[in-house]
């Protein structure tokens, strides 16, 4: 008995001894991350509902003042008399509602092109993928940068180009699935029995994607939030007044010597933020790596 149940232990998963602790309770490190990203998102989420809440007004008698001074202004306040606290939650919000437009933008590109290519094949696989290899020969960054100073900048332009920009992953992964399933059984007798194919492509073939692409879009969250925050940083980004994290770290970088906390703040969200999601994103991989 003492052998099979050394056998056990030894061929027990090695994915549920780094996200369970004792007794399948979640580890420490696991706790920490999600407690970090659910404070993050409270804090955009609620500063905004709560009463005083102004993140555009100047006050500039009380402007760079020093933060953990006053209940009024907890983390300070900037060259012209805004709360930080403020213009930290609205820029928050406002760069989590980009990255996910982006995000799902992107997924459902992806996806889109990727059944077409996948199921058609012929001439419509080989303009698809060949726009997604020309997409990949042009560095991103310099694609974003071109594209946002030649249309301008704006929320709404930030979107949609972040949200056009890492779809062919995606594409290509939808592709490889509908490639491998378009002739098995339950596809071909769907075809036989005169489905059309959008019907079979979005009940047979979408369901299948989806859950292969979860781990890709929760990894590509944490990458669309800071290139928000980059080009936003070159102001090519959300315009002011309109606060971002990029934004703030830009304009208070000016006074890194007299008040480092201007910069320090919205530098900790986007670490938190983008941390927390790519150390998740990591778990979830690595628990599907294990089970299977």
């Amino acid at each position: 008995m003492s052998a099979a149940f050394q056998a056990g232990e030894t061929s027990a998963a090695p994915g549920r001894a780094r996200t369970d602790g004792p007794r399948g309770r979640p580890d420490a490190p696991l706790l920490l991350v999600w407690a970090l990203l659910v404070a993050a998102l409270a804090f955009c989420m609620v500063v905004p509902l709560m009463p005083g809440f102004d993140p555009f007004g100047q006050d500039l008698d009380h402007g760079m003042a020093r933060p953990f001074q006053s209940w009024a202004h907890p983390l300070g306040t900037d060259v012209l008399g805004r709360d930080v606290v403020d213009r930290l939650a609205l820029a928050g919000r406002t760069s989590s509602l980009i990255a996910i437009l982006a995000l799902s933008l992107n997924v459902a590109t992806g996806v889109m092109l990727g059944l077409l290519a996948g199921y058609f094949k012929g001439p419509i696989e080989a303009v698809i993928m060949g726009l997604a290899d020309l997409q990949i020969s042009i560095p991103v960054m310099m694609l974003l940068v071109m594209v946002v100073a030649i249309i301008g900048s704006s929320a709404t332009t930030l979107t949609l180009v972040l949200g056009l920009s890492y779809w062919v992953g995606y594409g290509r992964v939808a592709r490889v699935i509908a490639v491998s399933l378009r002739d098995r059984e339950f596809v071909l007798s769907a075809q036989t029995q005169g489905a059309s194919a959008w019907w079979t492509i979005r009940k047979h073939l979408l369901p299948q994607v989806i859950p292969q692409l979860a781990i890709m879009a929760s990894f590509d969250l944490g990458v669309l939030v800071i290139l928000e925050a980059g080009l936003s940083y070159l102001g090519l980004g959300v315009r002011p007044p309109t606060p971002s994290w990029g934004g703030m770290i830009a304009e208070g970088q000016d006074f890194m010597q007299i008040d480092p906390w201007l910069c320090v703040f919205p530098g900790a969200a986007i670490s938190i933020l983008v941390g927390g999601v790519q150390l998740l994103s990591q778990r979830v991989s690595g628990e599907t790596d294990a089970d299977r």
